[in-house]
């Protein structure tokens, strides 16, 4: 039995389909699972609550992580710690090893122009802090010898069928589909890694399934190099038939939006990603396993097509 918790979430949704090819006996975990593939077992639970969390858990020979809580801090600071700690002591308990889904808000701002697995840890964010927090949790227990688990991480991402929790759909995509302007962060002449969802459900279904990737932190498959702002502008201008308007944004105007979209008001302690060079750096997992991204070309040609046109 492989187990995705938060399996509603973009990300689960690409693992599940993924998984596929490893394994017919999969469990989906939220609160009202969806079968993916028809052989899918759905199982309803409350995350936070420990005990059905234990039971969701129990019987698993892998378990993936892919919940997104809301993008909210205080929701984040409530929810991350309490269940990180109680799914890494029913893995423990239950034999079952772990995969979680992780981002890049713990690495130290100064090293985001070639992050990779060994970048230096320094969050600069309270949402950083928290992803530090609960990272750290898992590698005390595998350094004990209690657990086994490994970390994916993913820079910013977008795919087909994701709207609020993509950051490039919510701020040039879907504007420039609607004839209005697009929106950049930060500055437009800068370059920024994607990763494309489809590519990291494939990615961690082999990481789970490989006996070689355990307790190490890989970064999930991402197109390099990393175009700059107005490069993406001009792509996904040229997919829509549109013209590459745009706008920066600046502090005030993420809060103005944040009155429509919360999640953009909760970016602004994160701004500081889009004011530096991005470029994150998958190489150790392309070479390890022979994966390739998706250019970024292919990756929005896919989204536009399935999602705005």
């Amino acid at each position: 039995m492989q187990t995705i918790l938060g399996s509603g979430g973009a990300i689960g949704k690409e693992l599940a389909g993924a998984l596929q090819q490893y394994t017919k006996d999969i469990r989906l975990v939220s609160r009202n699972p969806v079968k993916v593939n028809p052989e899918d077992t759905l199982w309803p639970a409350d995350l936070l609550d420990r005990e059905e969390l234990r039971k969701a858990v129990e019987a698993s020979e892998v378990v993936y992580l892919t919940i997104g809580f809301e993008y909210k801090l205080s929701v984040w600071q409530r929810n991350w710690p309490r269940l990180m700690s109680h799914l890494i002591e029913a893995c423990i308990d239950f034999g079952a090893k772990l995969v979680f889904f992780d981002n890049i808000y713990m690495y130290d701002p100064e090293f985001l122009d070639g992050m990779n697995e060994n970048t230096p840890l320094r969050p600069v964010s309270k949402k950083g802090e928290i992803r530090k927090a609960i990272y750290e949790m898992i590698v005390e227990q595998t350094e004990k010898g209690k657990l086994t688990a490994l970390v994916a991480r993913s820079a910013d991402f977008y795919g087909p069928s994701i709207e609020k929790t993509s950051v490039l759909t919510e701020l040039m995509i879907k504007p420039l589909s609607r004839g209005k302007r697009a929106n950049i962060l930060g500055r437009p002449d800068l370059h920024h890694s994607y990763t494309y969802t489809p590519d990291a459900g494939r990615a961690m279904a082999l990481l789970g399934n490989s006996t070689d990737a355990w307790q190490e932190v890989w970064h999930l498959p991402t197109a390099a190099p990393p175009l700059t702002a107005l490069e993406m502008l001009q792509l996904i201008a040229d997919e829509l038939g549109t013209e590459a308007r745009y706008r920066t944004v600046s502090k005030g105007m993420l809060r103005m939006m944040g009155l429509f979209v919360p999640a953009m008001k909760e970016v602004i302690e994160m701004l500081y990603q889009n004011e530096k060079p991005y470029f994150f750096d998958s190489s150790k997992i392309e070479e390890r396993y022979g994966l390739k991204p998706t250019s970024y070309k292919d990756g929005i040609r896919e989204v536009i097509e399935k999602d705005f046109l």
